[in-house]
């Protein structure tokens, strides 16, 4: 039985493809929007994105020319490559660049950077992006968040109520400004 049982397993093992294992790996699942918004994106955002999906392209190009020479190793490299290039450009072929407004400069709008003024005395700064570009540990938040939207269309001076798991907090929006 046993001895049947190990030609077994060495049978199936031989069935099996070598990529079998290697198969690259769906993208994480993006952000999703409702039907009928767009997927806004800030300019910096769309360059950064870019910058990046250019330098994987020519990575993966210097990969390709190895390809004969290039150790075991290097094929999980190549995989994620592939994988980071293809959520790239879902991104880029997504998004609207929605540059920060021209006039009305003092209220908050998708783009900007503010500082706000919370109920335990600190001073924390937040920049209202697009989905695929927050990052919340960095203070840079979601258009669609709550918090963004509690903050959008109010300027500096206001004062808004904002629900957080604790409860509600006041926040006192000091400034905010555009990057160009």
């Amino acid at each position: 039985m046993i001895a049947r049982r190990a030609k077994l397993k060495a049978v199936s093992r031989a069935l099996v493809r070598e990529t079998d294992g290697e198969q690259d790996e769906p993208p994480r699942p993006r952000p999703q929007l409702p039907p009928g918004l767009k997927n806004h994106i800030t300019p910096a955002g769309a360059k950064r994105f870019q910058t990046e999906l250019d330098q994987l392209l020519e990575r993966r190009s210097q990969l390709l020319r190895a390809e004969g020479a290039v150790p075991a190793g290097r094929a999980e490299e190549k995989r994620e490559v592939e994988m980071r290039i293809r959520v790239l450009q879902q991104i880029l072929d997504s998004v609207v660049v929605t540059a920060p407004p021209t006039m009305g400069r003092d209220r908050v709008c998708f783009g900007a950077a503010l500082v706000v003024h919370n109920a335990r005395g600190e001073k924390e700064k937040y920049k209202i992006v697009g989905l695929d570009e927050a990052e919340p540990e960095r203070g840079h938040i979601s258009w669609r968040s709550p918090l963004a939207r509690a903050l959008l269309s109010h300027r500096a001076g206001d004062t808004i109520s904002f629900q957080t798991p604790s409860g509600p907090e006041d926040l006192q929006i000091l400034d905010v400004s555009y990057d160009d």
